[in-house]
């Protein structure tokens, strides 16, 4: 009888420290306390998102045969109008 009590206790304390360390794997870890760093409002990291979009973003121009909007990078101008590709360039107005 003994013998079986001492199973029983054996396989409940192994159950146990697997089901606690499964449950400490499941769990998010917070970070380390260090210096306290201000964490940023919703509102002043979207103002600073916002303000990188604006910086990063590309002026757009139409093209003056095809009507597409295409980058201001990627222009081609002739006769002083702005076209989307040599080739709209090399056709002839009308």
């Amino acid at each position: 009888m003994t013998r079986i009590l001492f199973w029983l206790a054996l396989v409940f304390l192994v159950v146990h420290a697997v089901r606690s360390k499964l449950r400490e794997f499941q769990q998010p870890r917070e970070p380390e306390p260090g210096p306290a760093a201000p964490t940023p409002t919703p509102s002043a990291r979207q103002a600073r998102a916002d303000a990188r979009a604006i910086a990063e973003a590309e002026t757009m121009l139409c093209c003056a045969h095809c009507g597409i909007y295409y980058p201001a990078s990627e222009t081609v101008r002739s006769k002083g109008r702005d076209y989307c590709s040599v080739a709209h360039a090399a056709l002839p107005t009308a």
